[in-house]
């Protein structure tokens, strides 16, 4: 396994269907998902047609933050939302 691969599934919230997902966005390691941001990568994953919920959205953000996606304050999932909706129209 990639060093960038095992990196990734030490995140929280992140399995191997998510790195794998992320992979093919072009995010290969937690420095990649940090520079872009979770809105950003996950309206990259929507605009390739992989079909994600908004669950993924605060897995990623959870992944930087170390935090459980769960865990996430309800206001700053609903400013994800509607980054990553700004994201995706900027497109």
């Amino acid at each position: 396994m990639p060093q960038q691969h095992s990196e990734l599934l030490q995140l929280k919230n992140l399995g191997a269907a998510s790195v794998n997902i992320l992979h093919a966005i072009g995010v290969n390691s937690h420095e990649d998902l940090q520079s872009i941001g979770a809105a950003e990568a996950y309206a990259r994953i929507k605009e390739r047609g992989i079909h994600i919920s908004k669950v993924m959205l605060y897995a990623l953000q959870g992944a930087l933050m170390d935090v459980h996606w769960n865990d996430l304050d309800p206001e700053l999932k609903q400013s994800l939302v509607r980054e990553a909706e700004s994201c995706a129209s900027a497109q």
